[in-house]
């Protein structure tokens, strides 16, 4: 992974705190990350946090004072070997699953031409739910890679499936994507 560029998409959930022990991970094993905090997930973490985790800026707002003339969506996802998302929560899934693109992350998401990664967290109940299948449906038909939810406890004292899987694992499946594709050149 070294000298590959991780794009980090948190969206909102419990689950956000595991993004900084994946981001950490992902670091330590040679790529450089950019994070892009949606304004959920600033309730769950900070950016502070995945500041001193990448080294690098976090990114929060479609419009602000730009790093990357075109657009920090065309910027950030022009660099990025990968696009990962992790958590995605159900509002995330359907935003892509439908293209909306109304904040930073979907945007870039929907800008993205490099592999698209996401780790689906939510309550067991919402997981199950229909429209939640047939996002996640549409998401693989459309080249979208998903590594399923875990089964345990969840935050809302449930039991079953939900939960984000495990930063370890979504690492070796950022690691199977980066091997299937040429390192970035812009």
């Amino acid at each position: 992974m070294q000298g590959r560029e991780v794009l980090l998409g948190v969206t909102g959930g419990i689950a956000a705190y595991k993004a900084a022990d994946l981001a950490s991970r992902l670091v330590q094993a040679g790529a450089a990350v950019s994070v892009i905090l949606t304004r959920s997930a600033r309730r769950f973490v900070g950016e502070t946090t995945f500041e001193a985790l990448t080294n690098r800026p976090v990114y929060q707002r479609l419009f602000a004072p730009r790093e990357h003339p075109l657009g920090e969506h065309i910027g950030l996802v022009r660099r990025a070997d990968v696009l990962v998302i992790a958590p995605a929560s159900a509002n995330c899934l359907a935003k892509l699953a439908h293209g909306l693109a109304d904040d930073l992350l979907t945007t870039a998401a929907l800008a993205a031409t490099c592999p698209v990664l996401v780790a689906p967290a939510m309550n067991c109940d919402m997981w199950a739910k229909p429209p939640v299948q047939r996002n996640v449906a549409q998401l693989r038909a459309d080249g979208v890679h998903i590594v399923e939810p875990g089964r345990g406890w969840l935050s809302c004292g449930q039991v079953g499936p939900g939960r984000m899987a495990e930063p370890p694992e979504i690492l070796e499946r950022v690691r199977g994507l980066l091997a299937q594709v040429a390192p970035n050149s812009n």
